[in-house]
């Protein structure tokens, strides 16, 4: 039933074939990763023609299991300059298992100038020019929906993409048509938008739920899955409650809540920004604000709120903690309506709100921006969808804005933002953000659980010892969730609950026929990570290039005045299965 669907965007080609042998059993991010790995040169110019950008739903998209639809995207990353997956909600990785397309490959460049969308339905695909170029995500999906409906689901960029800015992120509606799901980090939407790409149109209709091997066992199996996720106490009542934003004053609490450009590890308005303050401004404005909402069809944790304004009407959704922290602590701001109005500009624009947020309060560090200026910010911020000088500087992240304006202390890795997570005071994520081959990202390996909400064990976030072992196994763990197509919020209660992971296992074996352990699971995640770590080794990324930025090791960072001093050979044993 599974094909890929190759779009080729120069002779505006788009032809289904069978999956060839060599990616049998994938999907998401370990299909993704090993199609860029396999068909892309390391050294090609990411926004030039050699590059691809791939779409791939996960293994148990489109099936009863819960929270299993989100999407894959990988390219080669012109932030990074190297292997990228980025991952997103929403339902367009529904829709596309549901058609039986195990991976969209885009490949090629249009003509300059060019801009075309992708209409994809049961058994066809063509590329059409599109009438939504110039538009921003929000004016264009409206559009979209005019022509084709709400019954599809919708892949765009905003002004940002088309730009090629490498913090341009991919838009995937939800299931109220709002384009706020994002494929955020390592400029995806600038390759989109490098190709002329400016929408994808799917459309489910005819399609149906993937064939499954034993109906009854896979049925029992989603079962005890789902009754880990809604007994858990994160998953079944925190992150509904208060989204991710509830991380807001647990970082505050632990010190690692980095604040003003990371020069402190806590923040004097940490209240007004937090999920406990979202949740009550949600529940007092009423009208079209809710709490606990699922992104995408089969969502049981729900934490993607919908934030009202003053009177009532949508202004955003839920921002979550890391968007939250970069336009409040990180740039000295406690307006949580102003950041929710920022949230939502990134999201009409298609930029990543990590990296664009990092860069405003970098740019504060330099001059750029006045520290704490809401105002400022704003025409900053307007500034990536008209064009202006500032506004492609920010739109093109944070080490590029270091750079322009002459700043020191640039939180970047790899080229890539640091997240929300001082790695000083949270040492675990600190060894993720240095090793993985994404680029700063803490979803690589949420050693936050660990470290501060004693899931999965407790590693004492301050001390070194324990640190590259918790980051080894969450990072190999989450290669592995996100081949599936799980949402990562899904491993508080794998990490807690001892029947989470066999029931994903038994969940894979009953749709596929096979006989996979829990060994076999760890060994994906190897296999994903070792495809990685190759490529951006013949990208030119050596291991130099895995380490923080030196004033993580210089500075200690109030209030526990500790630094990162795990040293760059004990971060070279992190993939330890992997030959040097």
């Amino acid at each position: 039933m599974f094909r890929f669907l190759r779009v080729n965007m120069a002779d505006k080609t788009c032809v289904f074939e069978d999956v060839p042998e060599e990616y049998a059993g994938l999907g998401g991010r370990a299909l993704t990763s090993t199609i860029v790995a396999r068909e892309v040169n390391p050294i090609c110019t990411p926004l030039g023609p050699h590059n691809k950008l791939v779409f791939a739903p996960g293994l148990l998209g489109a099936t009863n299991s819960p929270n299993a639809n989100r999407i894959s995207v990988g390219c080669k990353s012109p932030l990074t300059e190297g292997i990228k997956e980025s991952n997103s909600g929403g339902q367009p990785g529904g829709h596309l298992a549901r058609l039986g397309i195990l991976a969209i490959i885009v490949e090629d460049i249009a003509a300059e100038g060019e801009w075309w969308q992708l209409e994809v339905g049961k058994d066809s695909a063509r590329l059409v020019p599109s009438p939504v170029a110039g538009l921003n995500n929000f004016d264009a999906v409206e559009k979209l929906v005019g022509q084709y409906g709400k019954k599809c689901s919708y892949v765009t960029i905003g002004r940002a993409g088309e730009f090629k800015l490498t913090a341009a992120s991919i838009a995937f509606t939800d299931r109220e048509l709002r384009p706020q799901r994002h494929a955020g980090r390592g400029g995806v939407g600038a390759v989109m938008g490098s190709k002329g790409l400016k929408a994808i149109i799917i459309d489910p209709e005819g399609g149906q739920t993937p064939p499954i091997a034993d109906a009854e066992a896979f049925k029992a199996a989603a079962k005890r899955f789902a009754n880990a996720l809604t007994t858990h106490p994160i998953t079944s009542k925190g992150l509904a409650e208060y989204g991710s934003a509830v991380l807001v004053n647990i970082l505050h609490e632990a010190g690692g809540l980095p604040t003003r450009n990371f020069t402190v590890g806590r923040f004097e308005g940490h209240e007004a920004v937090s999920g406990e303050r979202l949740n009550q401004l949600t529940k007092e404005r009423g009208g079209e604000g809710v709490v606990a909402h699922g992104c995408m069809s089969g969502c049981i944790i729900r934490c993607s709120g919908i934030f009202p304004d003053e009177k009532g009407k949508f202004k955003s959704k839920w921002p979550e903690y890391e968007t939250l922290w970069c336009f409040g602590p990180h740039s000295n701001i406690d307006d949580l309506d102003l950041i929710c109005t920022f949230d939502h500009m990134c999201d009409d624009y298609g930029v990543d709100t990590i990296d664009v947020g990092v860069a405003i309060g970098v740019a504060m560090a330099g001059g750029g921006i006045p520290v704490g200026d809401g105002k400022a910010v704003m025409e900053a911020m307007k500034g990536i969808s008209e064009g202006t000088p500032l506004g492609r500087v920010i739109g093109c992240g944070t080490a590029t804005t270091g750079r322009v304006f002459g700043v020191r202390r640039v939180p970047c890795v790899k080229g890539q933002s640091l997240p929300a997570y001082d790695p000083r005071a949270v040492k675990g994520v600190g060894v993720t953000y240095a090793t993985t081959p994404m680029g700063a990202d803490h979803t690589a390996g949420y050693a936050v659980t660990a470290n501060i909400l004693s899931c999965g064990g407790v590693v004492d976030p301050l001390k070194k010892e324990g640190q590259i072992e918790l980051s080894r196994n969450l990072q190999i763990a989450t290669a592995s969730v996100d081949s599936v197509g799980l949402c990562l919020f899904t491993a508080f209660a794998i990490l807690d609950i001892p029947d989470a992971l066999p029931a994903i296992v038994d969940m894979l074996n009953a749709k596929f026929g096979w006989k996979l352990t829990g060994d076999d699971v760890i060994t994906l995640g190897q296999r994903v990570l070792s495809t990685e770590v190759d490529f951006n080794r013949r990208a030119g990324i050596t291991e130099a290039a895995d380490h923080l930025p030196d004033f993580f090791s210089d500075e200690p960072v109030p209030p526990h005045n500790t630094t990162f001093d795990i040293t760059p050979e004990e971060l070279k044993t992190t993939f330890n299965w992997i030959k040097r």
